[in-house]
C-alpha cells in the first residue's frame, strides 16, 4: 500500500520552488536544511521520480517536478482557504488579510483609505505588500497574497473582480508648454510622451484610455515611477500622463509643470479590488472595497462604481 505525500512534504517542495535554495527554503519552513531535504527524498520516494536536480552550485527541476510543484500549490491553497473559511465563519470581519497594491496606487491612495478602514473595520489587520501588478498576480495565484488592489482590467487567472471608482488621467506638460487648462488628446503629441517603462500596467491603461494605442510614445525616455515621470517633464524632457489620484495627492505641487484635463474624452482607469474565486473569505473582502469606496468619495468626491455580480 503506498502513502499520498504529505502537507509537510508539498510546502516543503513549493518552498523551494519558491527559493531556488535548499537553506531559505528550510529557512521559510522553520526547519532545518537536512530535514527539508529529508522530507523532499521522501517525497520523490513516494513518487518513484525525481523531482529536484540537485548540484553543489544550483537547483534545477525537472518537467516532472515543475508539474508537481503547480499541482502541489493548488492543494496548499485549497488547505489555506478552507482554514479562512472556518475562521471567517466565526467573524468574517476580523482577522489578517494580506492585500497587495500596485506603486501607481499605494502612496497616493493608502493615506486616504487606512483611516477609515481602521476606524469602519477595527477587527482587520491589513499586511501590505507594494509590487508591480504581475508580480503581484503571482503572490495571489501561489496563496502569499489574499487580496490586490489593483487597476483593472488585468488578466490575472480566475480571479473575482470588484471595481470600486474611475481614477481619471491629467496631462501634464513643461511649465508654460500646455495647450491650456483643458485639452484634446490629438493635442498630445506622442513623439513627445513619456509614460511609464514597461512592467507597469499604469503604462497600458494610460495608451487605452488616450486611444493611442498602436501610436509611438517617447520609448527612450521611459520612467521607473510616477515621480521620475514628473521630474523630467519639468526639466522640459516631453509630456506624461498622470492618474488624477496621484495630481490630488500633491505629486506635482512645487513642481515646475502645467496639468490639463482632457474635454474630448474622459480618459480613466478602474480601480478595483481581486481575489481567488477560491476563497472563502469573498464578503469580507467586498466588505473592505465598500470602505474604500466610501473613504475615496468622501475625500475626492469621485463617485464610485456599483459592484456587478462576478
Amino acid at each position: 500500500m503506498s502513502f499520498p505525500p504529505t502537507l509537510k512534504q508539498l510546502r516543503y517542495l513549493s518552498a523551494l520552488h519558491k527559493t531556488n535554495h535548499f537553506g531559505k527554503a528550510a529557512e521559510a519552513c522553520h526547519v532545518t536544511q537536512s530535514t527539508l531535504s529529508a522530507g523532499l527524498q521522501e517525497l520523490e520516494n513516494l513518487l518513484g521520480a525525481q523531482l529536484v536536480e540537485r548540484t553543489k552550485r544550483s537547483v534545477m527541476f525537472t518537467a516532472l517536478g515543475e508539474e508537481t510543484v503547480r499541482r502541489a500549490q493548488q492543494i496548499l491553497n485549497d488547505v489555506d482557504d478552507l482554514t479562512d473559511m472556518a475562521s471567517s465563519a466565526k467573524d468574517p470581519l476580523k482577522g489578517i488579510i494580506r492585500l497587495g497594491i500596485i506603486p501607481t496606487i499605494a502612496p497616493f491612495l493608502l493615506p486616504r483609505i487606512m483611516p477609515e478602514i481602521s476606524k469602519s473595520l477595527p477587527d482587520l489587520e491589513l499586511h501590505l505588500r507594494e509590487d508591480k501588478s504581475g508580480d503581484l498576480c503571482d503572490l495571489l495565484r501561489v496563496g502569499e497574497l489574499d487580496l490586490v488592489l489593483y487597476a483593472l482590467p488585468f488578466a490575472c487567472g480566475d480571479a473575482a473582480e470588484m471595481p470600486l471608482f474611475q481614477d481619471p488621467f491629467l496631462a501634464a506638460f513643461p511649465k508654460g508648454e500646455a495647450p491650456g487648462t483643458t485639452i484634446e488628446t490629438s493635442d498630445l503629441d506622442n513623439t513627445r510622451l513619456m509614460l511609464l517603462e514597461e512592467g507597469h500596467c499604469l503604462r497600458e491603461h494610460a495608451l487605452d484610455a488616450c486611444r493611442l494605442v498602436g501610436n509611438r510614445a517617447k520609448s527612450e525616455m521611459a520612467g521607473t515611477s510616477l515621480y521620475t515621470m514628473v521630474q523630467m517633464v519639468a526639466a522640459g524632457h516631453g509630456a506624461t500622463l498622470l492618474p488624477g489620484m496621484a495630481v490630488d495627492a500633491g505629486l506635482v505641487d512645487g513642481i515646475d509643470v502645467d496639468i490639463a484635463s482632457f474635454s474630448d474624452i474622459m480618459p480613466t482607469r478602474i480601480i478595483g479590488l481581486i481575489w481567488r474565486r477560491t476563497n472563502p473569505r469573498e464578503a469580507t473582502f467586498k466588505a473592505l472595497g465598500e470602505v474604500i469606496k466610501e473613504a475615496v468619495h468622501k475625500t475626492t468626491h469621485i463617485k464610485p462604481l456599483h459592484h456587478t455580480k462576478d
